[in-house]
């Protein structure tokens, strides 16, 4: 098989995770109100695990605030108890036929916290590219047509693309520990 076969799979995977990352920093709040951090709350709508947002709408009246509109207002309780239920920092408060979260300014202690929880969103990052890695080195080595210097230059290749997209994650990482720290 063609290096580029190898690299072209290896390069997916590497994107996709750090697509996910991207993805997972969004959820990280510096104190501003995005309706991101609701994507993970799950609703018990009809004895139905559901996702908020399939069941409500979510807007961002001001910086500090969500407001959450279900579509059937029978449900709000269950919102906010889910909301509440789902450890992300916030209180969600429930206002009749609506929901509104009010976003809490961030402490000192609080940014090193959030910075401290980003390392564990960096490490499945770069958990994933080595694993990419690890599967295209696998199917380099098992490739029978190749010699043993297209074998090491394959696997060195695939070690470059893989140092690439680590690089990627760290400065990504940098940034956004700064944006947490800055006031």
């Amino acid at each position: 098989m063609e290096f580029e076969l190898y690299e072209m799979e290896a390069k997916d995977l590497m994107k996709k995770s750090i697509e996910q990352y991207r993805s997972n920093l969004t959820k990280i709040s510096v104190g501003r109100a995005n309706p991101v951090i609701l994507e993970s709350v799950v609703v018990d709508y009809f004895d139905t695990p559901t996702p908020l947002v399939q069941i409500a709408s979510i807007s961002v009246p001001d910086p500090k605030q969500l407001l959450i509109k279900p579509f059937d207002m029978s449900i709000n309780k269950d919102i906010v108890t889910a909301i509440n239920k789902a450890s992300l920092g916030i209180t969600a408060v429930d206002e009749g036929d609506k929901t509104r979260i009010t976003m809490p300014d961030i402490t000192t202690e609080r940014r090193k916290d959030l910075v401290k929880s980003l390392s564990k969103y960096t490490e499945q990052a770069k958990i994933l590219i080595r694993s990419a890695r690890q599967d295209a080195n696998k199917n380099i080595k098992s490739d029978d047509e190749l010699s043993e210097d297209d074998e090491k230059t394959y696997l060195n290749e695939i070690q470059n693309l893989t140092n690439k997209f680590t690089s990627e994650v760290d400065s990504l990482t940098k940034e956004k520990e700064a944006a947490l720290m800055t006031i």
